[in-house]
């Protein structure tokens, strides 16, 4: 008796292992190379697994490696990759030096997936997909304006704001800073809002961008320029708003301001943006610190790209259910340059204290870090 159950236990087991989604790996599948920028971004990270698992889940093998914020060692990665027989490349590149890795896998007729951003300069390959980053701008600049109250602010009595923009690599802090700024500038204009610091209109002027960018999106870096702002700019002002593009950078502004006297008491600190919806600014923002973040739901953003990738593999047009192609003046998200490839875009969604719920909802968190927000 004890043998047969021992034989129906194994066949079940073999059943069970044929038919998980994660379970035993098919040598023969093809492979998709996954090469994610960084893992200090807490993001990235998720996007790596989530883009594993939705391949595998697909019947792909699937292969991740994280740069470490390293072009060289990226592009050392992707071709490894390549050598292992990489059938198609989904890339979060670090910056435009991976062009080099980009044309090697043209030469081998792999195609490559731009994830999340742009590369830069390069003609050897088709496809983008990313969220609607001018919007995520756009939300971060609304929150400011919410926040501050600037439709009814005044000349007479002025609220001020500090500047912050990523990493001047990643194509994507560009349509962040534009579309925040598409929202502020108005204000500025009219003298109601005032910039403490460099204040580039739009990143179109490069010598300023480049004062307020953030190399690698480093938190440290945006840390110690916070807390040079409070020492000298912001010295004999009480700052209303600080601009951050997204949650990492955030929290290390409000570090930076709780230890300064000025913001350290409850309600004190100035609105301060973000995007990315991570657990920890998700807490600041329950408990009254981070005023809000963009929520990219890159589960869902990890899907389309392996939707799309399994679509190019197959040979057919791509048609991805939640992304749009972008088209008319959104086309632009897609110009690398050297070409306009097809830009796949994904709605953000803009998050407050009132709305937190909407991340949760999602399945974005896990249930210890949903239970942190109760």
């Amino acid at each position: 008796m004890k043998k047969l159950l021992a034989a129906m236990f194994i066949m079940l087991a073999a059943v069970s292992i044929s038919f998980a989604g994660g379970g035993k790996e098919d040598s023969s599948a093809p492979l998709i190379g996954i090469a994610m920028p960084e893992t200090h971004v807490e993001r990235w990270q998720k996007d790596g697994a989530n883009l594993k698992s939705a391949a595998e889940a697909r019947g792909y093998r699937a292969e991740v490696t994280f740069g470490d914020a390293d072009q060289t060692r990226q592009n050392q990665q992707i071709q490894n990759l390549l050598t292992n027989g990489a059938k198609l490349l989904i890339v979060g590149s670090v910056n435009e030096g991976v062009i080099s890795a980009v044309a090697d896998a043209a030469q081998d007729s792999v195609p490559v997936i731009a994830y999340d951003r742009i590369i830069s300069n390069s003609a050897d390959y088709d496809y983008y997909i990313t969220f609607n980053n001018f919007k995520v701008g756009q939300f971060q600049g609304q929150g400011i304006e919410a926040g501050l109250n600037l439709k009814n602010a005044t000349a007479a009595n002025p609220k001020y704001i500090t500047l912050f923009a990523g990493s001047p690599t990643d194509g994507n802090a560009f349509f962040f800073y534009d579309g925040a700024m598409s929202v502020l500038n108005p204000y500025i204009e009219k003298g109601v809002l005032k910039v403490v610091g460099p204040y580039p209109k739009t990143s179109a002027d490069r010598a300023n961008f480049t004062r307020i960018a953030t190399e690698n999106w480093q938190p440290q870096i945006a840390k110690a320029r916070m807390e040079n702002l409070l020492n000298n700019d912001a010295r004999s002002v009480v700052l209303d708003a600080v601009l951050a593009p997204n949650d990492t950078l955030g929290r290390a502004i409000i570090e930076a301001c709780l230890a300064d006297a000025k913001y350290a008491a409850p309600g004190k600190l100035p609105v301060i943006t973000g995007q990315d919806a991570e657990i920890g600014s998700a807490v600041s923002i329950k408990n009254g610190q981070q005023y809000m973040t963009v929520f990219k739901d890159t589960n869902k953003l990890a899907e389309a790209a392996v939707i799309l990738a399994d679509q190019i593999l197959k040979g057919q047009t791509p048609n991805i259910p939640g992304a749009e192609l972008a088209s008319g003046s959104l086309q632009s998200i897609g110009d690398t340059g050297k070409k306009v490839v097809k830009a796949y875009l994904l709605e953000p969604i803009l998050i407050t204290k009132d709305n937190l719920n909407v991340v949760v909802d999602a399945g974005f968190y896990t249930d210890s870090e949903a239970a942190q927000l109760k």
